[in-house]
């Protein structure tokens, strides 16, 4: 059954993309750490995760810069963003059960869910197509890079819900990293985590001390939720 402590229904559902939708981090996260140990920074994949899961690499281009020693420039940028792209498109699938649930969700609410990212809008698009998605959430795909400020502000939930027309407080954000929570706690909205497994995704721990009122462990938990 749905925790007491949810309301009973919502009005919108805004998701996550990377680790909700898209089973892209361990990917992401492994083009990301061998593209920095060729610039002189070597992390492990467990490593790499912790650092990154849920940030926008030029969050971090301070340390990336201290450890490698060089300048985190336009064309490093470049590079990293072709080759990810490349292995997404070659390996990208779906979180299990995200297409059934964003399929329920979707008729539920009649339409009135959002796609609110933290990453570049090329990427969410791309990974979207790639596991069927776009239709779902076409005109209504929020990118974190276009905002004034990305994940952990709130500014990308608050742009979903705002073009959605309902109030924050009406809207249930879906996330699967600490950042992801901040920012739909900041936002106003209720926020339930996505953490099935110890790696790739924030602890279900790390969630609920972020703001998550639910962690599930899996995506078919999300219709019933919804009332």
């Amino acid at each position: 059954m749905p925790p007491s402590v949810l309301p009973s229904s919502y009005d919108a559902v805004l998701f996550d993309c990377d680790g909700v939708l898209v089973d892209s981090e361990p990917i992401t996260h492994r083009v990301l750490r061998d593209r920095l140990e060729a610039s002189g920074w070597s992390l492990t994949p467990e490593e790499c995760l912790a650092i990154f899961l849920g940030k926008a690499v030029r969050s971090e281009a301070a340390r990336i810069e201290a450890e490698t020693g060089q300048p985190l420039t336009d064309a490093w940028m470049a590079d990293f963003y072709a080759c990810r792209n490349a292995a997404l498109q070659a390996e990208l699938g779906p979180i299990p059960g995200a297409p059934d649930a964003v399929r329920d969700v979707h008729a539920r609410l009649g339409g009135r869910i959002a796609c609110a990212s933290g990453a570049d809008r090329f990427k969410v698009e791309l990974q979207l197509a790639k596991v069927g998605l776009t239709p779902f959430f076409q005109g209504r795909v929020f990118s974190g890079h276009e905002m004034p400020r990305t994940k952990p502000a709130p500014d990308v939930y608050l742009a979903a819900a705002a073009a959605l027309g309902v109030a924050p407080a009406r809207c249930l954000v879906v996330e699967d990293s600490v950042t992801g929570v901040q920012a739909g706690v900041a936002a106003g909205a209720t926020v339930v985590g996505y953490s099935p497994a110890p790696v790739g995704h924030g602890s279900a721990q790390a969630l609920r001390a972020a703001g998550a009122v639910h962690v599930m462990v899996h995506m078919a938990e999300l219709p019933e939720l919804l009332g």
